[in-house]
């Protein structure tokens, strides 16, 4: 992207839009512990993701001016994280499948956002194909990792790894990390959601404790891989993300459709969610958690389809003034 291109991307802040930005950031922060919260998915119904993509592919060409862009956004992700920490962890053990509902809500009433990319374009056979592999991936990828954990003796493979680590979870991390960052850039994955689907989201949730520290302080090892690879997968897939969406747009988010379905889908099939459905099954109380779940998973679709609905609105009016002018 040359200079005046990213001049243009780049809006000055006001207070308004700098507020916007500290609240993106924050659904941002909150993404990487909430199942079904899509950072990206929120930039879009903010009218941001470009200018966030725009920001990260070019922040080593113009440092100052894309940091100055992201520096709202980095400071709501830092209160999204820490929120995220202090709040789920108590409610994902306290009752998993209403919590995984209200989210999994969330981004069923987002949905239509990503979608809107697409929904002018002719769908091709190319777009069909790439819009079947995004919803297999994650789907795929909650299933083994749903069959994996059935397999362990007490529960969750994360769980159950970080108990002793070796140098195989670090380098895992680094990839799960790298993931991770790629669910930041791309709209519809969840960064929560994938961790889910690989079992190491309810291990993560239980090591953040000054106990678990103590005893096993090696898992700053795993904390640190992971920054390191979700570093590198947020600066790697934007520059990708940039190059396609210049080249092919409409047919880049044929992909992305499918994998925002497909996460929804893999938040109900997974490592951590399983063995809630395991419980159930041995005699568990579930008839009040399924109903909560029902209801919430209603109230959360309806909350997010409703900001997409009023970004919509927003987007319209500025268009008709523009045109007036």
């Amino acid at each position: 992207m040359e200079r005046d291109d990213l001049e243009i991307a780049l809006i000055k802040y006001n207070k308004k839009s700098w507020c916007k930005s500290v609240v993106l950031g924050f659904f941002i922060g909150l993404a990487v512990i909430v199942p079904g919260i899509s950072g990206s998915t929120v930039a879009i119904i903010f009218r941001l993701y470009d200018q966030f993509l725009c920001a990260i592919s070019n922040l080593f060409k113009q440092f100052k001016r894309c940091f100055i862009f992201l520096l709202p956004i980095g400071i709501g992700a830092v209160l999204g994280l820490g929120l995220g920490f202090i709040g789920v962890k108590e409610l994902v053990e306290l009752l998993p499948f209403a919590f995984v509902c209200l989210f999994s809500g969330l981004m069923t009433g987002a949905f239509p956002a990503v979608y809107d990319e697409v929904r002018e374009g002719e769908w091709t056979l190319k777009r069909i194909v790439l819009f079947a592999v995004g919803v297999f991936l994650p789907v795929a990828i909650g299933c083994v990792s749903a069959w994996l954990s059935i397999g362990m003796p007490n529960g969750s493979v994360g769980v159950q790894k970080f108990a002793d680590i070796e140098i195989t979870h670090i380098l895992l991390a680094v990839l799960f990390g790298f993931v991770v960052g790629l669910t930041q850039i791309v709209p519809g994955l969840s960064a929560s959601a994938f961790l889910m689907a690989v079992g190491w989201f309810q291990g993560l949730l239980k090591s953040v404790s000054l106990t678990y520290w103590k005893s096993n302080p090696a898992i700053f090892g795993i904390y640190l891989a992971l920054v390191i690879g979700f570093l590198l997968g947020l600066v790697a897939f934007s520059k990708v993300l940039t190059y396609c969406f210049s080249k092919a747009r409409r047919t880049t988010y044929s992909l992305i459709v499918g994998l925002s379905l497909g996460s929804i889908l893999s938040m109900f099939c997974n490592g951590d969610i399983i063995m809630t459905y395991i419980g159930w099954a041995n005699g568990g109380a579930w008839i009040l958690e399924v109903i909560l779940g029902v209801v919430l998973f209603a109230l959360g679709a309806v909350g997010a389809y409703a900001l997409v609905k009023y970004q919509r609105k927003q987007e319209a009016k500025e268009k008709t003034s523009k045109t007036e002018e």
